[in-house]
């Protein structure tokens, strides 16, 4: 039940919670309430435009009952000029928001990872934390204040460091998108970073194996298998005269790990590693010779089918011997997805004498030996998974062929 009393600290102490408020007796409109949890909350009460309206001024005790009474009769002295001061509270409250929301790394936390997740959960960290690595001195700025200039005097910088172009172009490319979804979410009117062209520099120089370079990492794989194998029964009759318990037998397995088929596979099929990672042996049909990489494995987004040669074929069929074809192609010791091979690899292409080579290459190597044997760059694309041609078009110089015989047409 409210009651009437000068607001004042007297009347506030004796304020009980069934009181529910104080109205003020000298000043119409100023009231104090009290929750049911005993805060209490200084208030004016108007009318403007026959719309009734509750403007909150503070809590007691941080305003002391004169501050709160000397700032109702500003906001009331406001609204009798026909000041809606609740309305000009939220639209600060707005703008405030709106002005958090576009500084660029509570944009790209709280706006932008939400919206990349729903295309590709699978990059979209990797996308947020490029640009937060490339771009630490733009974190705490507006949105609308990142300008061409700035981005244009930073890449100046990153080239004196001798970043390659196409990094310092990731970067930016990066940004811009960024930018360009503020745009159309209308957090900032527009931006202009569309000025800032990209660097050119030379094309990514395509490494694959030679044949010789292949024959060794096949035989480096072959050898490393039957070394695992030895190793294993060695270890196994050392285990068995001490009492024991056994290691399970890998002489009668097609494969001593997963690495071996994990390459093979890798040679044959140009997928990525994380596809390969996170390839299931429900998504392998060996009865058509093909397997599907899906949406939410591709790093495009988008699904592909990628159809099985002899080796590959033979090679799935044998892991899926050794293994419980249950789940995960290739699992690792836990039984949960490989996340790494750097080590098993480096000793590998040590064993095969092969330098400057990654295991991504090995996409290359399978995309050149199809360019060499004379298939379209279009279907080298569709095997890859690649969006667009341009990304394929590196390819092109290993057909010369092609050339030729376009202008033997008019010879």
């Amino acid at each position: 039940m409210a009651i009437s009393n000068k607001i004042n600290n007297a009347s506030i102490k004796s304020l009980k919670i069934d009181d529910k408020r104080i109205n003020d007796t000298e000043l119409s409109g100023f009231h104090i309430l009290i929750s049911p949890k005993g805060k209490k909350t200084y208030y004016i009460y108007y009318r403007i435009n026959g719309k009734q309206v509750n403007f909150k001024l503070g809590t007691h005790p941080e305003l002391s009952p004169i501050q709160a009474r000397d700032l109702a009769k500003a906001r009331l002295g406001e609204v009798a000029t026909g000041i809606d001061v609740q309305k000009i509270k939220k639209e600060i409250a707005r703008k405030s928001t709106v002005a958090k929301h576009s500084q660029l790394e509570t944009y790209l936390d709280q706006v932008y990872l939400p919206f990349l997740e729903t295309r590709n959960a699978k990059t979209s960290k990797t996308i947020i934390t490029t640009i937060k690595r490339g771009f630490p001195h733009l974190l705490a700025t507006q949105l609308s204040n990142i300008r061409a200039k700035d981005i244009e005097d930073w890449r100046n910088k990153q080239k004196k460091t001798n970043k390659k172009a196409s990094t310092i172009n990731g970067y930016v490319n990066y940004l811009k998108g960024a930018l360009s979804r503020a745009v159309e979410r209308e957090i900032i009117p527009s931006h202009d970073l569309s000025k800032v062209k990209s660097l050119k520099g030379e094309n990514k120089i395509v490494r694959f194996l030679s044949s010789e370079e292949e024959f060794n990492l096949r035989e480096a794989l072959n050898n490393r298998d039957k070394l695992i194998k030895g190793q294993r029964e060695s270890g196994n009759k050392h285990r068995s005269e001490r009492g024991y318990s056994l290691l399970p037998c890998l002489k009668d397995q097609n494969y001593a790990g997963h690495l071996q088929p994990l390459l093979l596979l890798a040679m044959n099929t140009g997928m990525r590693r994380g596809e390969m990672f996170g390839l299931k042996w429900e998504h392998v049909d060996l009865m058509n010779s093909n397997l599907t990489v899906v949406s939410s494995n591709a790093k495009s987004g988008n699904s592909r089918h990628i159809p099985l040669n002899n080796e590959a074929k033979t090679t799935l069929l044998n892991w899926k011997a050794d293994t419980d074809n249950i789940g995960l192609v290739f699992k690792g010791k836990d039984g949960n997805q490989i996340t790494d091979i750097k080590k098993s690899w480096s000793s590998l292409l040590n064993e095969a004498q092969i330098t400057n080579f990654r295991f991504h290459d090995l996409r290359h190597h399978f995309a050149s030996k199809l360019v060499m044997a004379s298939v379209d760059l279009n279907t080298v694309r569709e095997l890859l998974g690649h969006s667009d041609l341009k990304m394929t078009l590196r390819y092109a110089h290993l057909a010369p062929e092609h050339k030729a015989a376009a202008v033997n047409l008019i010879g």
